[in-house]
């Protein structure tokens, strides 16, 4: 008999199914909303218990089967199991109930959610990698669900396929190795231009390591750079000059970074994500605008296309400088400008560019959120504001500060699935304030 069998009646966010037993709340890995379920342990905690479906004794009728062999034990996805329009519904009540609870604020309106391809999207990833004496191999790939150990992968669905389909030959790579134990990860980044994979190497690689691996990139077209020690120190192991880029064919713009530089992960979003926010934002001509988090000058650049005259801040001094040089070779060096600052500190608010009353504001923080510039941004004159999110509870959290203390309207607000089958939540929303 199993030890619980109940029905599922939402989700959390962690994707795992919620039902009750006896009127407490059970957290179910692998169950999904509307359906029955059992399994044979159940784990009593003192607020929750939690388990495991085994058995799926009435199935959701969004339930579809998950299209990697390796679903379930590897934590790179979570959702699989679910197809993608209920994957977006879930992301999007997520959203809606943080705005209500968090942010004490509902939207006039839901944006329609963006999405794209679900499979083969992802070009940024960071791969453990670990020598398993136990098992005889190397193992590349994402970690599995508890943590502890990296995932037994072969390939991986959700990336871009020039890595997806090559996890196996990876790992045979650093078999081959005399350094095999001193690779900790593998960063890839599959630009539109060069494919990169920096190898962070805890030790110097001997002259025969570095011939393997670049015979490896000439071999599946990969650029491979090291990482010795911090993030100054990557280097391309073959000297040449890095040709890493993505465009924005809406705005005639490309952007040229480095490997380790923080992109969006999913180009064919990114394009969508952007398209979207300067519609909200209608940038006009000589409006003033302030891209907070501007990174490599994503938003920004696409704003100047536009007309606007934009002031970008981000705390990566190396990013600033790369965006410097983005606004340059795109045309738009006399409409932008530039400053480095740590927005998370109160002290920006004495910077030049912070005492500037601007038109309109576009925010993109990490998921920290925005609250420590938003204690004395936005200004008396700036009547419009879209904020771009990683996390709706810290959205939520700065939605109440735009509302309830700067006098905004929350007038739309919608997810994008810029990470397909997994719970990451990535959403935009649009406030607006009347004239005084």
């Amino acid at each position: 008999m199993p030890a619980f069998e109940l029905e599922i009646d939402d989700l959390s966010h962690d994707a795992r199914g919620i039902g009750r037993i006896d009127g407490k709340a059970a957290f179910i890995a692998g169950a999904l909303p509307g359906e029955r379920v059992a399994g044979s342990h159940l784990h009593h905690g003192r607020n929750f218990d939690s388990g495991t479906a085994e058995q799926i004794l009435r199935a959701s009728p969004d339930r579809i089967e998950p299209h990697c062999p390796h679903f379930g034990g590897c934590a790179g996805c979570s959702l699989q199991h679910l197809k993608q329009s209920a994957q977006i519904y879930f992301k999007q009540n997520m959203l809606l109930q943080d705005l209500k609870k968090i942010g004490r604020c509902e939207p006039e309106s839901i944006l329609p959610p963006l999405f794209d391809a679900d499979y083969g999207y992802r070009r940024k990833a960071r791969l453990s990698v670990k020598d398993v004496a136990k098992k005889g191999k190397v193992l590349v790939g994402f970690r599995e669900p508890d943590g502890r150990y990296v995932a037994d992968l072969t390939r991986c669905e959700t990336l871009h396929p020039a890595l997806g389909l090559k996890i196996a030959d990876l790992a045979r790579l650093i078999e081959s190795l005399d350094a095999r134990k001193h690779i900790a990860q593998i960063e890839a980044s599959l630009s539109e231009g060069d494919h990169a994979l920096v190898f962070r190497n805890l030790v110097a690689l001997s002259d025969g390591d570095q011939a393997k691996l670049l015979a490896f990139g000439a071999a599946h077209q990969f650029v491979i750079w090291l990482q010795p020690s911090g993030l100054d120190s990557v280097y391309r192991l073959d000297g040449k000059d890095s040709n890493l880029f993505y465009t924005l064919p809406d705005f005639n713009i490309r952007i040229d970074y480095r490997p380790l530089d923080f992109t969006q992960v999913n180009f064919a979003l990114n394009r969508k994500m952007v398209s979207q926010a300067l519609h909200l934002l209608e940038p006009a001509k000589n409006d003033r605008v302030l891209d907070l988090f501007c990174g490599l000058g994503n938003f920004t650049l696409a704003l100047a296309a536009r007309g606007a005259r934009v002031t970008g801040v981000e705390g990566d001094k190396g990013l600033v400088k790369r965006a410097q040089e983005n606004a340059a070779r795109n045309g738009y060096a006399e409409s932008v400008d530039f400053f480095a600052a740590d927005l998370s500190q109160a002290s920006a608010r004495d910077t030049l560019w912070a005492q500037v009353d601007y038109d309109k504001i576009l925010l993109d923080p990490a998921r920290a959120g925005a609250d420590a510039v938003l204690q004395y941004l936005p200004k008396s004159s700036c009547k419009r504001v879209v904020y771009v999110s990683c996390n709706p509870a810290t959205l939520a959290r700065d939605a109440e500060i735009l509302v309830h203390q700067h006098g905004f309207k929350l007038k739309a607000a919608g997810v994008m699935d810029m990470f397909s089958h997994t719970t990451h939540v990535e959403s935009m929303a649009w406030f607006e304030r009347d004239g005084r």
